[in-house]
């Protein structure tokens, strides 16, 4: 029994033919192609007469599922929260004026001690 269905990016997918399942990237309508992502992470692009072929079923996300590409971006992200950070330490140094304004401090200027 053949299920036609309309390959949707984001959407999991089972082939009954191979019990695998596998997960929509992308569809190009002007190539008549579809990306799809197997469990193993190898991605294949399958031509639309290939995939109307296919006995398909809906499937959910995978338990434990790591998409590996949001994994690099919020690597990338954190990372450069990191460098960042960094970033602000060495201007906190740069901006240490504590030790260059105790040498020019003058007290003869210091209104407190005029209160004396």
């Amino acid at each position: 029994m053949s299920r036609d269905y309309d390959p949707e990016p984001g959407q999991w997918y089972e082939d009954l033919d191979t019990e695998e399942i596998f997960k929509v990237l992308s569809v190009d309508p002007d190539e008549e192609l579809v990306r799809i992502q197997w469990l193993d992470s190898e991605v294949e692009d399958i031509d639309l007469d290939a995939w109307n072929e296919m006995d398909l079923e809906l499937a959910d996300e995978p338990e434990g599922w790591v998409d590996e590409d949001a994994g690099d971006e919020e690597g990338e992200e954190e990372e450069e929260d990191l460098e960042d950070e960094d970033d602000w330490d060495e201007d906190e140094d740069e901006d240490d004026w504590d030790d260059d304004e105790a040498e020019d401090y003058d007290d003869e200027d210091d209104e407190y001690r005029d209160r004396e």
